[in-house]
């Protein structure tokens, strides 16, 4: 699979992401649909970015008991998007669950992959706040053995882990890897960080980019930006 840019369109409403999505004259961005807007605009936001012909990773961190993320993957499944995900701290039972759930009855499945660690944790917040003391970068290769283990494609994880994860996951076993910015950019709310040419060399599939394209003064020349850096 090749590698990608995925836009995080983190957006609070319909207008504001269509708008966003108007000015890529030509292209057909992959995008990120999150909590924020789909939230606000409901499964029908889903279908209408689907309808003009984007990729979709559906971005909210399922983690329930596993009967409950099963009954709601089968509700995912039928939205017809490409990657959607869930935490790998909710066990191995609900990851298992969650799978069969998504696969539809043709054998067809969206992609499925597990969150290890937010980028917006650090090994003190994480002993801090949720007494995991172990270093954090074992946190993650356990988490990412655990999802493979449970038959799923990947996981996501901050672009310091993903060569790691491969490593130890095989090169098949995805990394979508978000907490990618700019050299020159803000990291705003994110602690571990690369640039996109740092993604690309240390091995990450695809990478999650949101501010520093839809927040940029031109949107189209930060994306064509990031795809040059990672994919080029």
């Amino acid at each position: 699979m090749g590698k990608d840019v995925i836009v995080a369109c983190d957006f609070s409403g319909a207008q504001a992401v269509y708008g966003f999505l108007d000015k890529f004259t030509g292209r057909k961005p992959f995008v990120k649909i999150g909590m924020e807007l789909f939230y606000a605009e409901g499964p029908d936001i889903v279908r209408r970015i689907k309808e003009r012909g984007h990729r979709i990773f559906l971005d909210l961190k399922l983690h329930d008991i596993p009967n409950t993320v099963k009954k709601a993957m089968a509700v995912l499944s039928a939205l017809d998007v490409d990657i959607v995900n869930l935490h790998a701290a909710g066990t191995t039972a609900m990851m298992e669950a969650a799978l069969e759930g998504l696969t539809r009855p043709d054998g067809t499945r969206p992609l499925l992959i597990a969150v290890t660690q937010l980028t917006s944790t650090d090994q003190q917040s994480m002993e801090r706040d949720l007494l995991i003391r172990e270093p954090i970068d074992q946190v993650v290769l356990h988490y990412a053995e655990t999802a493979k283990k449970a038959g799923l494609d990947g996981v996501v994880c901050s672009p310091l882990e993903a060569g790691a994860v491969h490593e130890r996951c095989g090169a098949a076993f995805l990394t979508v890897t978000p907490g990618v910015r700019f050299a020159d950019g803000d990291k705003g709310d994110q602690r571990r960080v690369m640039t996109p040419a740092e993604a690309r060399k240390i091995g990450s599939d695809y990478i999650v980019v949101g501010r520093p394209i839809t927040a940029a003064a031109d949107p189209v020349a930060a994306y064509e930006r990031c795809l040059a850096d990672f994919v080029d």
